[in-house]
């Protein structure tokens, strides 16, 4: 299913037909505020798997990002930390960056191995925002890449429906996205490291 959505005014039916799919352990791709993303409800172990296959790994070994709607429910899933994290998490989010932080038991159990680290997303993007406020766990965030050599990201959402519309549940058409991913800033050691420069501007 390829669905419309639009960030200037999202429709209350059509966002219900996103979080009904989620409920029901769908997997969906929906626009952030830089790349397409392949995600899922945290909450269905199956999906996250079947987003695992789509990507070409075992459920052990993936790396996924989590998306919340905004910072009060990361303490569920992270070990508590100081306050100049919190101080660098609150002034660049929502944005597109990808901070990692040290997980908590919850997500070596979900993943069933031996994860200590979690890459956050509060994406400044109004469809994301939407759809993870329905949602009573947060979002997989993975994102859509092109089979060219030259552009890494696909951008058009029609075209990413040609490709995986048989291999997902859902697509949410939010428009061109960008070819640009997340800037990653590791946090997790206490200090600022930046794993990889993307679209985002790091403010301390």
């Amino acid at each position: 299913m390829l669905l419309k959505l639009y960030e200037e005014n999202t429709n209350p039916k059509d966002l219900k037909k996103v979080t009904d799919c989620l409920n029901r352990g769908g997997v969906i791709i929906y626009p952030t505020d830089t790349v397409y993303a392949i995600g899922c409800s945290t909450q269905h172990r199956s999906a996250m798997e079947r987003v695992a296959r789509i990507k070409g790994l075992k459920m052990e070994k993936a790396d996924f990002s989590f998306v919340f709607y905004d910072l009060s429910h990361i303490s569920e899933y992270t070990m508590q930390f100081d306050s100049s994290i919190f101080k660098i998490l609150k002034h660049n989010l929502p944005g597109p960056f990808t901070f990692i932080l040290h997980a908590n038991k919850s997500i070596a159990k979900l993943f069933k191995n031996k994860k200590k680290t979690l890459g956050i997303r509060i994406p400044d993007n109004a469809i994301c925002s939407a759809i993870v406020e329905q949602q009573e766990a947060p979002l997989i965030s993975t994102s859509v890449h092109d089979d060219d050599e030259v552009l890494e990201y696909t951008t058009d959402p029609e075209l990413i429906y040609e490709k995986y519309g048989d291999q997902v549940d859902m697509v949410i058409d939010g428009g061109y996205g960008k070819n640009e991913a997340s800037t990653v800033v590791d946090l997790s050691n206490g200090e600022v490291e930046i794993i990889r420069q993307g679209i985002g501007e790091l403010e301390l």
